[in-house]
């Protein structure tokens, strides 16, 4: 991913270390080897945990919420990044308008935006979902501090008016599309938050070049802080990982090391999931740890997670990987 639309990127946030948010001292940000020790241990000195919610109707975030508070007691800084849609359908639906879901030429489906899609997405994501995740924190115990990628620059890039879609078996242009691509996250905000005690909760809409707010993939805006923070991502969703085949649980993909099993990884995905391998890609090439995608619904999902369920990608996966400027279109999770 490239990162220079603004002085504090992915790539310098990255460099500059977290810091213990109750000594100010400042923490590694290398990471360590994965089952290099339990995720229930002191963990000061391990680096953020960057833990991106689904939006889907089947993940429930309790498990992650109890496992949110149990690593900042630990001593562990946490972001928190959430998405939402199925809560914007329904809300679109209940006002009697229709989502609009377009394919792009890569396969990738999501959302088109709209300017009145745009205007009920401001209303619940920051609006409802961010507020209500906030207060389910700050009621077990953690000091969470909501935040949308407006505020404070938090999440910036290009804004692409139009998309390139597939309809009716031709490629077309979509015009009138209120979304961009994140190519650059305020480091130094979230650093100073979390030095200062706060888990930030964090959700799109991003800041466009243009000075307007606009959708952003929540997938690929958790890839982006992880990147920034150089953290370790954890991106939850409503199975266990990532299938060899789709349809057969026991295929489960634990581990992707080489680009050629990233390359296989790639392949696996479908639907939903291609756009979270996508975001594992720019969390790696940003200057995250690891990207790991687990089951949202698992007991103590992000503990078990850290601790060696579901699919783990490492650096060492995607060193010589290109990402797709042209799949921007925000994900159904």
């Amino acid at each position: 991913m490239t990162h220079d639309a603004h002085p504090h990127d992915a790539r310098d946030a990255r460099q500059t270390p977290s810091r213990d948010r109750a000594s100010g001292s400042r923490l590694r940000t290398d990471g360590g080897a994965r089952g290099g020790g339990s995720a229930r241990g002191s963990d000061a000195s391990r680096p953020p945990v960057v833990v991106k919610v689904g939006g889907a109707r089947a993940v429930d975030p309790a498990g992650a919420v109890a496992d949110v508070a149990e690593l900042v007691d630990s001593g562990r800084a946490v972001v928190v990044v959430h998405g939402g849609s199925t809560a914007v359908d329904d809300t679109l639906e209940a006002l009697g308008e229709e989502p609009t879901y377009v394919e792009t030429p890569g396969g990738v489906v999501g959302r088109f935006t709209d300017e009145r899609t745009m205007e009920v997405f401001s209303m619940v994501m920051p609006g409802k979902l961010n507020t209500d995740l906030t207060v389910t924190l700050q009621n077990a115990g953690v000091d969470a501090l909501g935040l949308s990628g407006v505020d404070g620059g938090l999440l910036t890039g290009p804004r692409k008016s139009a998309v390139r879609v597939i309809e009716d078996g031709k490629k077309k242009i979509k015009r009138g599309d209120h979304s961009g691509k994140i190519t650059a996250v305020n480091g130094e905000l979230l650093e100073l938050l979390l030095a200062q005690g706060y888990t930030p909760v964090v959700t799109v809409p991003m800041l466009a070049d243009d000075g307007v707010a606009v959708n952003a993939d929540a997938d690929r805006a958790a890839a982006a802080v992880a990147g920034a923070i150089g953290g370790e991502l954890v991106v939850l969703t409503d199975v266990a990982g990532v299938y060899a085949d789709p349809d057969d649980e026991s295929t489960l993909i634990d581990s992707v090391t080489t680009p050629e099993e990233f390359d296989a990884l790639k392949d696996a995905a479908e639907g939903f999931m291609t756009k979270k391998v996508m975001a594992a890609n720019e969390a790696l090439d940003g200057g995250a740890t690891t990207v790991i995608v687990a089951d949202a619904n698992a007991d103590d999902p992000i503990l078990a997670a850290l601790d060696g369920d579901g699919t783990h990608v490492e650096a060492s996966a995607v060193a010589d990987e290109e990402t797709n400027d042209d799949e921007d279109l925000e994900a159904t999770g």
